[in-house]
């Protein structure tokens, strides 16, 4: 089985992730501000690289953050995009937990943790999981959006974790992590692979947008 993840909930990634060969080929940008711009060259650029088309693609996996509302857009509107001009079927996959996998991934004793981004206004997404032996990693509480001051007293990893260390229990390895499409496709194709299921392409948003409709104008008199 052959995936193309999409997550732009902070940075733009994409990745091709197979069932047999792991993580193929893949895409990333940290420029937080030209998602839309760069996400669907960097994707047909990584295609190309890899010797493949839309025909060897069996499923698109996009992340549905939480994350900021223009970002978020970006890469589930290309998911989308794709997955209908494709004929494929599209997933959804929280994007903190690619970060969760990366944690279970590496040599953390903790067992059970967050996961932490930068929702800016001097706030966070977060996550708590926890990690059971051979499995992936399990969501036990989340996603939030919130102050760090007011998270679990749990170790904490991601770049909310890092931007807020003060506060947080935070893993200096992982100060700076965020999530990507290439953990993600990999945790979407274990779910998958071991008969779960994944939510659809609906954005957690979890706030309000900025943007609001404008009322009627007021009179001069």
């Amino acid at each position: 089985m052959l995936i193309l993840a999409i997550d732009t909930s902070a940075v733009a990634s994409a990745a091709l992730v197979h069932s047999t060969d792991g993580v193929i080929a893949g895409f990333a940008t940290e420029d937080t501000r030209s998602h839309a711009e760069v996400l669907a060259p960097g994707i047909e650029t990584m295609l190309g690289g890899a010797g493949a088309t839309g025909a060897d693609i069996d499923a698109l996996v996009t992340g549905v953050g939480p994350g900021p509302f223009t970002g978020l857009r970006s890469g589930i509107a290309t998911a989308r995009t794709l997955a209908f001009v494709w004929g494929k079927p599209l997933h959804g996959l929280m994007s903190l937990d690619a970060i969760a996998l990366e944690v279970a991934d590496s040599s953390t004793t903790a067992r059970d943790f967050l996961v932490v981004t930068d929702a800016r206004r001097k706030e966070v997404y977060w996550a708590r999981y926890s990690l059971v032996d051979g499995g992936l990693p399990q969501l036990v509480d989340g996603p939030h959006v919130g102050f760090a001051a007011d998270l679990p007293d749990l170790p904490a990893f991601g770049a909310g974790a890092g931007l807020y260390a003060d506060l947080l229990k935070a893993d200096p390895e992982f100060a700076r992590q965020q999530p990507d499409a290439a953990h993600l496709g990999r945790f979407a194709l274990a779910r998958l692979t071991a008969g779960g299921t994944l939510l659809d392409s609906t954005p957690l948003y979890l706030r309000e947008s900025d943007a609001q409709v404008p009322g009627p104008r007021k009179r001069a008199l």
